[in-house]
């Protein structure tokens, strides 16, 4: 009798399985591009073995972080690269080539950027994330105040909030 090998996708987890799953996250692939390897568990098993295993779940998530500065220096390459910024149009009369804006590129170039630029601050919002800053102007003057005296003002304010 012959032994069958099993077929399809593989669905035992292995730390090297997850390893190359991982390194292709923090080059900034996307997990569903990943998957896409044949050898490679589908997604569905990937979301379970995040939530059953948390040696990986913690090894994804570091995977995702460092996506971010792969997602940015894509984006330095993305912004560099001006090769098809401009695209040959009909010549003229003396049989020059003339050159006209392809904007469509630009556009799509801007797309890329602007892409890669949101999804960095969603995975490492502090190093690439907005700068809110909170300033705190004036005292709201309660330091100076006797105990009885804040006792008061709070249930006058609580007074006003159940009317």
């Amino acid at each position: 009798m012959t032994e069958q090998k099993p077929t399809g996708r593989p669905s035992t987890y292995t730390q090297e399985i997850a390893d190359e799953i991982c390194a292709g996250l923090a080059e900034g692939k996307s997990l569903r591009t990943v998957c896409k390897a044949e050898h490679l568990p589908a997604l569905r098993t990937i979301f379970n073995w995040l939530s059953t295993k948390e040696d990986f779940l913690h090894q994804y998530t570091r995977a995702k972080e460092e996506s971010a500065d792969a997602l940015t220096d894509e984006m330095l390459d993305i912004a560099d690269d001006g090769s098809n910024d401009w695209m040959a149009n009909n010549s003229d009369e003396e049989g020059k080539l003339n050159y006209q804006i392809n904007g469509e590129h630009i556009q799509r170039s801007r797309l890329r950027i602007e892409t890669r630029k949101w999804v960095s601050s969603k995975l490492k919002p502090k190093k690439y994330g907005d700068k809110i800053t909170t300033e705190h102007a004036g005292s709201l003057g309660l330091t100076d105040m006797s105990e009885e005296t804040l006792d008061a003002k709070l249930a006058e304010l609580l007074r006003l909030t159940s009317e």
